[in-house]
């Protein structure tokens, strides 16, 4: 049954030219043993664990939490949750205003400080509760670069077993502040000269991000080969967009190139500091494929 389910998801998730290899080989050797650790982490006490599930941009986060879904209702019976980092982005108007008092820079999303942490908190304190009500969960589009209207937000009617948090940047730690000096990028040597968007974002992940990531009972991070790799597959997931919503706005391969600059300096701090910050570290190949997952 688990089979089936998992083949047909993995069969919306294919566009065409672009198949995804070796699914039973993946399905045994990743997504089976990922999820009985995630239900041995639950059934230590049988109390809402919060997952944390990190990995750079096209890592494949959004295609693992589909599957984690499928297998933990239908192997284990437990309910799960599943939010993005991405979802809570504040809106383009807030962005616009965190442009002009802080850093131009800021309106572009991404970076820390522009995610309504605040926000998450408060839901993920409504996911928790005993006396669970319906909770509803924001909704990001990426097309028009800003939150969907209230009607679009995700519902969530029954109590989870299992909050499973996934964004880019989950669990990244701050740097110090003689490693911001140098600039990695164009973004960074043309836009930030004075450091003040380095020293800002930097700030934000020293502070309110750092008390979010603490409420993560477990981190699972996503290392790819290399920095380029991250370029390869977020490229590959706008053209991936591209062909499977002709409506939407699709960003050419220099904007890619442009965008992931945003990320660059937390992503590649995170591939440097991984083994210190989860507790579970997936190795995965040029092709997407688990090579190893190491335990903390």
């Amino acid at each position: 049954m688990i089979k089936s389910d998992y083949l047909k998801f993995l069969k919306k998730q294919e566009v065409v030219g672009k198949p995804i290899i070796d699914k039973i080989g993946k399905l045994k050797k990743f997504y089976l043993p990922l999820s009985e650790w995630i239900y041995s982490v639950y059934k230590k006490d049988n109390k809402i664990k919060i997952i944390g599930l990190s990995g750079g941009q096209g890592a494949g986060k959004s295609t693992i939490t589909g599957i984690l879904k499928i297998i933990l209702k239908k192997e284990y019976g437990l309910n799960l949750c599943v939010f993005s980092l991405d979802d809570f982005y504040k809106t383009k108007a807030e962005r616009k205003k965190m442009s002009k008092n802080i850093h131009p820079l800021f309106l572009t999303r991404g970076v820390p400080g522009t995610h309504d942490v605040s926000l998450i908190n408060k839901t993920i304190k409504k996911l928790k509760k005993r006396n669970f009500k319906t909770v509803l969960i924001p909704k990001f589009d990426k097309s028009i670069d800003d939150r969907c209207k209230k009607n679009k937000w995700q519902k969530i009617k029954n109590p989870p077993n299992i909050i499973i948090f996934e964004g880019w940047c989950i669990g990244a730690r701050h740097q110090k502040n003689s490693e911001l000096k140098k600039s990695l990028n164009s973004v960074e040597s043309k836009n930030d000269i004075n450091l003040k968007w380095r020293k800002a974002v930097n700030k934000h992940l020293k502070n309110q991000y750092k008390k979010l990531f603490n409420r993560i009972d477990k981190l699972v991070y996503l290392k790819a080969p290399n920095f380029h790799h991250i370029f390869k597959w977020r490229l590959l997931q706008e053209q991936k967009l591209k062909l499977t919503s002709k409506s939407k706005k699709t960003m050419s391969e220099s904007k890619v190139k442009e965008f992931i600059m945003f990320y660059e300096r937390i992503t590649r701090h995170m591939m440097r500091d991984f083994s210190k910050i989860s507790d579970l570290t997936v190795f995965l190949d040029k092709r997407h494929r688990s090579k190893k997952m190491k335990f903390y």
